[in-house]
């Protein structure tokens, strides 16, 4: 058995990992492609990253992660553009640098509610600079894929909580460099979800595909309650089928962050990853390489 053409790794499923060790780990176990995370990228700069990343010849399906634009204060407000700024040049150096078929994803998240605000200012807060950061996105030919997070996070790390609500956004911003992540982590449990698969499709706007599980009971730590497809509760054949139908055709990418997993050598973690995925993501997916 090998991995599913279309399997991708996000980096963070092993977490631990350097760039180099990843990378050469994809390539030993014939995974074709990796989704990256800006702080390994960080580590060892960013044209040293997209220098191993081209000799790797895998593609690139996304960054991780950029965002965190709810911030009332200006000044604050525009540290934070900045580094968004940053996060877009990192994308689309690294998405030129992969293997075709490399996507130019910049995953993004909303950011809180900071002290004394609301909900509704900080989506708002976040929709204008993704507004401001929309024209410079395409200019670089990078897709900001906005992501929902499921609502226990809603307070502290993304006031988005149904790929509904990134939609609005999308829609509103009305530029073609503004997109949306299905995750089925964050979005198993909505009611409404096909529905918005449905509509993010007809407008272009699934910017990438990401999977892992749900399981009950979850941790204390809820950041780490993920776990890898096929050993939880959600429903993956009519979550992939609604993608499928929707006519997304990217690569998928597993992102779990759990500590038992991050504690496993990398080489059996990878292993089982894009096994267990084969068995629950892949056998609804069409063998169709990004192209």
């Amino acid at each position: 058995m090998t991995p599913h053409a279309r399997f991708s790794l996000n980096q963070a499923t092993i977490k631990y990992a350097n760039l180099r060790e990843a990378l050469d780990l994809c390539v030993a176990q014939g995974v074709q492609s990796i989704g990256l995370w800006r702080e390994p990228v960080n580590e060892v700069g960013l044209a040293e990253s997209a220098k191993l990343l081209a000799d790797s010849g895998l593609r690139f399906s996304s960054h991780c992660r950029s965002g965190f634009l709810t911030d009332p204060d200006d000044a604050a407000w525009r540290v934070s553009l900045d580094e968004n700024r940053r996060a877009i040049e990192e994308t689309a150096t690294l998405a030129a640098a992969g293997a075709p078929g490399s996507a130019a994803v910049l995953v993004v998240v909303a950011g809180g509610i900071p002290e004394g605000g609301t909900i509704a200012d900080a989506r708002a807060r976040f929709a204008e600079g993704i507004a401001t950061l929309a024209p410079e996105a395409q200019a670089a030919g990078v897709t900001l894929a906005l992501e929902a997070l499921h609502p226990m996070f809603a307070s502290d790390r993304c006031v988005l909580s149904t790929l509904g609500q990134a939609l609005d956004i999308a829609d509103a911003i009305g530029s073609p460099a503004v997109g949306a992540v299905v995750d089925s982590f964050h979005v198993w449990w909505d009611p409404d979800v096909a529905a918005q698969v449905a509509r993010a499709g007809a407008a272009g706007q699934i910017a990438t595909y990401q999977v892992c599980d749900w399981k009950t009971p979850l941790p204390a730590d809820v950041l780490l309650s993920r776990h890898l497809p096929g050993d939880g509760v959600i429903d993956f054949a009519s979550l992939t089928e609604a993608v499928n139908a929707a006519g997304y055709a990217g690569d998928v990418e597993v992102e779990v962050f759990n500590g038992e997993l991050w504690d496993t050598p990398y080489a059996e973690a990878l292993e089982a990853t894009w096994t267990k995925f084969n068995a629950a993501v892949g056998v609804h997916l069409a063998e169709v390489v990004p192209a």
